[in-house]
């Protein structure tokens, strides 16, 4: 049974970025022997369908479908180490933290920390985390959003979620900024809790 120091379910837009902050800092004394999985399930991500021209740094006329495609690609060529699980959709969350069991359609795998980063539509259905289930705070209550209870991104010790779920707005840059700020926060609690930042620098 794979073991992971932190499981990212969702490799949608805060799935992704949560996962590619995270292998950045691979250097860091701190995260150097750290295991860092992402659960790549994706056809439930608003990317499929979406266009963008109202993104900072995208080109106008971006496809979503393009982004899915490119964040993969990002994250194997620069940070193979993080492990990405294709193909499989998780069914059960169970345990504790440093106790977490994520059980697949396909396999089991144990956790220190796990990341929830899946869409916000009335279709979740997680065994193990649906007590934590509420309607959507900030979406059109026709539409029949949810999102997972939380304070800052954190559900319960160990347990975060990132991303429309978390209740924040489906757009792609607060998704993006949201799977950021968690994948900090699991930084953070990797350096005995003194706060952390992942800056890439030129080389002067």
């Amino acid at each position: 049974m794979q073991h992971f120091d932190v499981l990212i379910i969702g490799g949608g837009a805060a799935g992704m970025q949560c996962a590619l902050l995270l292998g950045s800092a691979k250097n860091k004394p701190f995260a150097t022997q750290k295991s860092v999985g992402i659960v790549m399930h994706q056809k439930a991500s608003h990317l499929q369908t979406a266009l963008f021209n109202n993104v900072l740094g995208l080109s106008p006329e971006t496809e979503g479908e393009d982004i899915l495609v490119m964040g993969k690609e990002q994250l194997t060529s620069l940070y193979p180490h993080v492990h990405q699980i294709e193909k499989e959709k998780v069914t059960k969350v169970d345990g504790t933290i440093n106790n977490f069991t994520i059980t697949t359609n396909k396999n089991t795998y144990t956790a220190n920390q796990i990341v929830v980063a899946l869409g916000n539509t009335n279709l979740f259905h997680i065994e193990g985390l649906m007590d934590y289930v509420v309607p959507h705070e900030r979406a059109n209550p026709e539409k029949e959003r949810i999102q997972l209870k939380n304070e800052n991104h954190k559900v319960t010790d160990g347990l975060y979620v990132a991303g429309s779920l978390a209740g924040w707005t489906s757009q792609l840059p607060i998704a993006m900024g949201s799977g950021a700020q968690v994948a900090i926060d699991v930084l953070t609690s990797w350096n005995n809790g003194a706060p952390v930042q992942v800056h890439d620098k030129k080389q002067l």
